[in-house]
């Protein structure tokens, strides 16, 4: 019965993916000339899988390191992000609060809302502190990209059905170029993560492989002074 399941799921997935690009979806977007590397909420909370809003992304890491080494080595733009809930009871969660417990785990002053140490996070880079899913929504990221002239956004992070997803859609609704990189993010469920990967790709974002961004990070001459 599983087998005959697991089947079905490719072959509606087959089928999925034919219908979408017989409606002209899964253009690609492309890549720009000034790209920014965003990693998103690869904090304590989350890569940690024994926490409540955690996962096992080792092997995200481990991708999202060798971006990171060449970022800084052509002094591309770092942006961190986390989520950090500063008031008593949690009130700056919202409605939120309503809806998940873990919420709990990312109080400030907490190790959880701290960037996973595996990460070379240097004096440079930037940390956006978030409160909702999307990088954008209630911070002032708009801003600090146009101010380095950005127009690509390297995604990586977690988790690619919530934050990643969320930022990947208010990028494009906003102007810039979201490439996903399929390697760097990761899900505490594989279905979810696949799902938000075919959805992206198909209408919001280009979904890269790991190698495919690392050449384009090579190449591109953004980052000399403007």
């Amino acid at each position: 019965m599983r087998n005959h399941m697991e089947r079905k799921r490719k072959t509606m997935s087959a089928d999925d993916a034919a219908f979408f690009r017989e409606r002209g979806f899964g253009l690609r977007i492309g890549f720009g000339e000034r790209p920014a590397l965003m990693v998103i909420d690869m904090v304590k909370a989350f890569t940690n899988p024994a926490m409540m809003l955690g996962a096992n992304l080792d092997s995200q890491i481990e991708a999202i390191t060798r971006l990171l080494a060449l970022a800084h080595e052509r002094a591309i733009p770092v942006l961190f992000s986390t989520v950090i809930y500063e008031e008593s009871g949690l009130r700056d969660a919202g409605i939120w609060l309503l809806k998940q417990k873990g919420v709990v785990t990312l109080k400030a002053g907490t190790d959880g809302v701290e960037v996973d140490p595996r990460l070379d996070v240097r004096p440079d880079d930037s940390l956006l502190v978030k409160k909702y899913a999307s990088c954008f929504f209630g911070t002032d990221l708009i801003a600090r990209l146009n101010s380095r002239r950005v127009d690509t956004l390297i995604i990586t992070g977690c988790t690619t059905s919530g934050c990643v997803r969320a930022t990947a859609v208010d990028a494009v609704q906003n102007g810039f170029r979201p490439m996903v990189v399929r390697e760097a993010v990761g899900d505490r469920s594989e279905a979810a993560h696949a799902q938000s990967l075919f959805d992206l790709d198909a209408k919001y974002a280009d979904v890269v492989s790991l190698d495919e961004t690392l050449g384009y990070l090579r190449d591109v001459g953004h980052n000399q002074p403007a």
